[in-house]
């Protein structure tokens, strides 16, 4: 083994949490739109 694996990796998750917000909320916006503009189509 080599004498780095004692360390442990560094911690990723904000960085994580921050690129899920990043495409998240766009993408939640863009369905949210949609079903507003499916909803119009349907009923009129």
């Amino acid at each position: 083994m080599s004498s780095d694996s004692s360390q442990s990796p560094p911690d990723r998750r904000g960085l994580i949490a921050f690129a899920w917000l990043w495409v998240g909320t766009p993408l939640v916006y863009g369905v949210y739109e949609l079903v507003q503009k499916a909803t119009q189509l349907f009923t009129g």
